[in-house]
């Protein structure tokens, strides 16, 4: 099993998705969900409502980690969206940014 190619506190590796998840962290959401393969509309709109949104997040990180190899627990995923939401939703964002290409699509507006 692997590690996240960013720390935690990297956010600021991609200035871009740091920006646009501290002013928007919903759309940052969705669009991780889109990742894998979840709608983004809803995965973004539930981000943005308490404790589904808690829920919600922490089933995204789950997925983004088993989709990407990584080591970890749907407990750890919770403790890190409850405590950290916006630097663990930059780094899932980061990890699908980092994937070579045909992975997925870019989180980047073309």
């Amino acid at each position: 099993m692997g590690e996240w190619k960013n720390g935690l506190c990297g956010c600021f590796n991609n200035i871009g998705i740091c920006i646009i998840t501290y002013i928007v962290p919903c759309y940052t959401a969705g669009k991780v969900a889109e990742k894998n393969g979840e709608s983004c509309i809803m995965y973004g709109c539930l981000s943005t409502l308490g404790c589904i949104g808690l829920w919600s997040m922490t089933k995204i990180r789950g997925m983004t980690r088993e989709s990407k190899g990584i080591e970890g627990s749907y407990t750890m995923d919770l403790l890190m969206i409850w405590f950290c939401t916006l630097c663990a939703l930059a780094q899932e964002a980061q990890e699908w940014e980092d994937a070579p290409a045909g992975a997925g699509e870019s989180m980047a507006r073309e």
